[in-house]
């Protein structure tokens, strides 16, 4: 599964990507590890990987500029409330205080929106992380009631309070729409229809009513709006 927009790449996790991620989280966590002196190994690794490559659990390499910088992921998908979890994580830090964690965000977003017609997707922001919560309200995320006064807050967000709150980094996220991509697309492979993912999809896009443009490519199917 890949989705593409605003120059972003978003590569969905491949059991040939495990190696690369390994080593990255295991430098991600290097102060823990030493602490701890627990290293991710392979097996804990593949352990990991066998809970999460499946249609409830989407987990994504950030790719920008040819560069593979983090991760995002859709995550305790419930295809019947409509609903998902979402966080990001980079490797590359020097990203952090750019535009482009918030256009890999759209992306996923508008997919889950736009694509899915999902009624929520929530974040779980610390109450610490400034620079994540400010980053979250600007798309328009709102807390959950009840969750003010604990450290590991939810944020809520719906269709309507993306498309009304989230206006200014919109406009600015059309500056980076790129000729290849266009208006963003979501592109099922060949893999997702052997492990019946794509099916789950498309038959949730067709249940939900959504017009969609569609055409063949690569032993996949590629929709666009």
């Amino acid at each position: 599964m890949r989705i593409c927009k605003y120059g972003i790449t978003l590569n969905r996790l491949r059991q040939e990507d495990l190696e690369f991620v390994l080593e990255k989280r295991n430098t991600e966590n290097a102060d823990q590890l030493i602490d701890s002196g627990v290293e991710i190994t392979p097996e804990m690794q593949q352990k990991w990987f066998d809970g999460i490559n499946n249609d409830t659990n989407f987990y994504f390499i950030i790719e920008y500029k040819g560069n593979r910088i983090g991760m995002l992921n859709n995550k305790k998908i419930d295809w019947e409330a409509r609903t998902s979890e979402s966080s990001l994580f980079l490797w590359d830090e020097t990203y952090s205080k750019t535009i482009v964690p918030t256009l890999a965000s759209l992306c996923m977003i508008e997919v889950v929106f736009y694509y899915l017609n999902w009624n929520a997707s929530y974040i779980r922001i610390h109450s610490g992380n400034l620079a994540a919560i400010e980053n979250a309200v600007s798309l328009g995320y709102e807390l959950s009631e009840g969750k003010e006064t604990v450290e590991n807050q939810i944020y809520y967000l719906t269709r309507d309070l993306f498309e009304t709150k989230s206006k200014n980094v919109q406009t600015e996220a059309q500056k980076y729409i790129e000729e290849t991509s266009g208006k963003g697309y979501l592109f099922l492979e060949s893999f997702d229809y052997e492990s019946g993912i794509a099916q789950k999809i498309e038959n949730h896009i067709t249940e939900s009513g959504i017009y969609l443009h569609r055409k063949g490519k690569a032993g996949g199917r590629m929709y666009f709006r």
